[in-house]
């Protein structure tokens, strides 16, 4: 069939409206003849993410973003995400914003939740998560080091103004009569030592003889250690604790009146009677140097014993019934 020229002019005319939109698409990021998931994230701020920037899974590029819109009532930055896989993304996924290095631009990795199994379908909602960059993260970290820093200079400064105040000509002259009198100081310091030098090199020999009696008397005392070693103080000690006890037993014996010494010691009678039979002993003996003759009686001629006469002055006291 032969095509007539309005036909081919249709043909040519439509060819170059599909390769058009084709073409416009393609440089907005979209490609009409490949299937496509499209999600959405909501961002505070997207750190100068740009369109066409990566999207990854896993470090796998795996498609692209497609367009970011402001909302002009709340001011949130609406990423809209092109994915081209088949792998299972769950709806509680996240996108996180991440700097890839110091050269790369902004891009975004889907952080898939392998628990999560109700799936993400075309149009749903991602949470969107922002990690700072290499760049940021120094930079948050000299952030404070600078303020130290800051602070560091202007104490500096302060001490510096501060020593300027102190060294003026009048403290200046102060330092140089401390450091004279130092100096002072340690000259006589040095006389010191040079006489106690000279002491100790007199009285060498002095020294010597008290270190070789110490020495003397540590071994003497050394030899004395040996022999109470060799004593058996131990077996010595166990004796005088077995006679301290045998002489605690006794004492008690004694104090509960057994045996003739407890007897005595505690029989009261007993006492009061040695007691009495020591007084009236007391007055026998009295009586007889008072009156021998009536208890030795030599008569040649038969004299008639005298009676007894009780003495008047008596030197002894009568033992109380």
């Amino acid at each position: 069939m032969k095509l007539t020229r309005e036909i081919k002019t249709a043909i040519l005319v439509i060819s170059a409206i599909l390769l058009f939109i084709w073409g416009y698409s393609f440089l907005k990021g979209r490609d009409l003849f490949t299937n496509y998931k499209t999600f959405y994230v909501e961002y505070d701020n997207v750190e100068g993410l740009s369109k066409s920037a990566p999207v990854t899974l896993n470090g796998l590029m795996v498609g692209k973003v497609s367009n970011i819109s402001i909302d002009e009532k709340t001011g949130k930055l609406l990423v809209e995400l092109q994915l081209k896989t088949d792998f299972p993304i769950s709806k509680s996924s996240t996108a996180t914003i991440y700097e890839p290095g110091f050269i790369a631009g902004k891009q975004i990795a889907i952080n898939p939740n392998y628990k999560d199994q109700i799936l993400a379908v075309d149009g749903d909602k991602l949470q969107g998560i922002i990690k700072l960059g290499l760049t940021d993260s120094v930079s948050e970290k000299l952030i404070p080091l600078q303020e130290k820093l800051e602070k560091l200079m202007v104490d500096t400064d302060s001490l510096i103004v501060g020593v300027n105040n102190i060294l003026d000509k009048k403290g200046q002259e102060n330092i140089k009569n401390s450091l004279s009198e130092l100096s002072k100081t340690i000259e006589q310091f040095h006389q010191v030592s040079s006489n106690i030098n000279i002491m100790l090199d007199e009285n060498k020999g002095k020294i010597n003889g008290v270190v070789n009696n110490f020495n003397k008397v540590s071994s003497d005392f050394a030899k004395i250690s040996d022999s109470l070693n060799k004593a058996d103080l131990g077996k010595t000690v166990k004796n005088l604790q077995k006679t301290l006890a045998n002489v605690d037993v006794i004492m008690a014996n004694l104090q509960a009146g057994k045996g003739t010494m407890g007897k005595m010691l505690n029989d009261e009678v007993l006492y009061t009677n040695l007691s009495k039979t020591s007084k009236e002993l007391e007055l026998l003996l009295q009586d007889l140097r008072l009156n021998p003759t009536r208890y030795v009686n030599v008569s040649l001629f038969g004299k008639k014993n005298k009676p007894y006469i009780e003495p008047v002055n008596d030197t002894i006291t009568k033992v109380k019934n």
